[in-house]
């Protein structure tokens, strides 16, 4: 609703939008509350949309088509719309271009999901706070920030045209990588919280597939690579809420729709020259869905990982590589290759430290899960770091 009414208003009044979109569902409390659900409550909130809209356009009359441009030029102005459109068509073609005008390089990457969280999801205040570990306040201030970038820049709600459409669709599949990241792999307790986060950065990236010039192999293998993860969300989960590592899941927790679906998006992604770190991670992704456990899979996952180095190297990435190498060639090389990474201020790193020790009856194991547990943040890190302990 706030996409579709913002092709009227524009990105510089936002805030009047979320007003009028606000107002629509306060309405809807106050009356569905004594006369109960409509029957279709989708169409019943767009109708009140448009009325509020047009309500607003008929009281500004007299300002915005008369006043305004005669200051400015001298002559009156054109009649302005007065309903917004919210034919299936026109929604999916303006929340495409408010995907684009939020992830627009002037934002920071922290304001710009939480723009796509707030206007595209639909998320609240407390929802993005508690997502970012964060208070209202900090959230608000962040969305305030953002929109008066939007205003300062004149950012325009409309795709972009040309070359800039290819240097802006990195930007907002990064977005998308980043939002799906925050669930999957996020601190919060709220594991509902979680998996909406998921399905709604899946819903922006199948978005993109609705657009000839966004329907491109990088997007077909981002979407590929969440629906892998997606797969195994169920048996990432222990019934105390406890989070299970990857080689203690039950297999027949994965979703089999989901690895289908991924398989799909992953063929898809390989019409085209360019191998993309999403192509590569996607890949990885779909060794890690594979149930029978092939002989040559940790072979291939460290070929892929040697691959990725090259094109997007990280810390995380070298992490992942080391990890694979020690499941295809054993933890005394992978002990070689770890220590040259020395990265000092990071749990993971003593975790995987502490595995390799482990496994070569090393008694400095103990020691790295200590170092690792003093290092995490997080409740579930804590817990699985003690069992480490607890089982050396």
């Amino acid at each position: 609703m706030v996409a579709v009414i913002s092709n009227l208003f524009g990105l510089q009044h936002l805030d009047l939008t979320e007003d009028i979109v606000s107002e629509a569902f306060l309405q809807a409390a106050e009356s569905w509350s004594i006369k109960g659900m409509p029957d279709n409550p989708t169409a019943w909130l767009y109708s009140v949309a448009k009325h509020l809209t047009s309500h607003y356009f008929k009281r500004h009359k007299t300002f915005s088509r008369k006043i305004v441009p005669a200051l400015i030029t001298g002559q009156e102005g054109p009649a302005l719309p007065q309903d917004p459109d919210f034919s299936d068509g026109n929604i999916m073609d303006s929340q495409l271009k408010m995907l684009f005008a939020i992830c627009n390089p002037a934002i920071i990457s922290e304001a710009q999901i939480g723009l796509a969280l707030r206007i595209l999801c639909g998320f609240g205040i407390d929802e993005i706070a508690e997502a970012f570990l964060t208070n209202k306040e900090t959230i608000n201030k962040r969305l305030f920030r953002a929109k008066e970038k939007l205003r300062k820049e004149n950012v325009l709600l409309e795709m972009p045209r040309g070359p800039e459409i290819n240097n802006r669709l990195d930007n907002v599949l990064h977005i998308i990588y980043l939002l799906f990241n925050e669930g999957y792999y996020s601190t919060t307790k709220n594991e509902t919280l979680r998996k909406d986060l998921c399905v709604e950065a899946l819903h922006l990236g199948v978005l993109l597939t609705g657009l000839e010039t966004t329907n491109l192999p990088q997007t077909n293998a981002l979407i590929a690579l969440m629906c892998f993860h997606a797969s195994r969300f169920r048996a990432r989960q222990g019934g105390d809420s406890s989070l299970i590592l990857y080689e203690d899941q039950d297999k027949d927790l994965w979703d089999d729709e989901l690895i289908n679906k991924g398989e799909y998006f992953l063929a898809l992604s390989a019409r085209g020259p360019e191998m993309t770190s999403y192509h590569l991670e996607a890949r990885i992704a779909w060794w890690h869905c594979q149930k029978n456990d092939p002989p040559e899979k940790w072979g291939k996952i460290l070929q892929l990982y040697n691959q990725l180095l090259l094109i997007n190297y990280s810390p995380s990435v070298a992490l992942n590589r080391t990890y694979a190498l020690f499941k295809a060639k054993g933890a005394k090389p992978a002990l070689i290759e770890a220590m040259k990474l020395k990265l000092d201020n990071n749990h993971f790193y003593f975790t995987l430290l502490g595995e390799l020790y482990k496994n070569i009856g090393d008694k400095n194991a103990k020691a790295c899960f200590e170092k690792a547990y003093a290092l995490a943040t997080t409740h579930n890190d804590k817990e699985i770091l003690m069992r480490k302990i607890s089982g050396l």
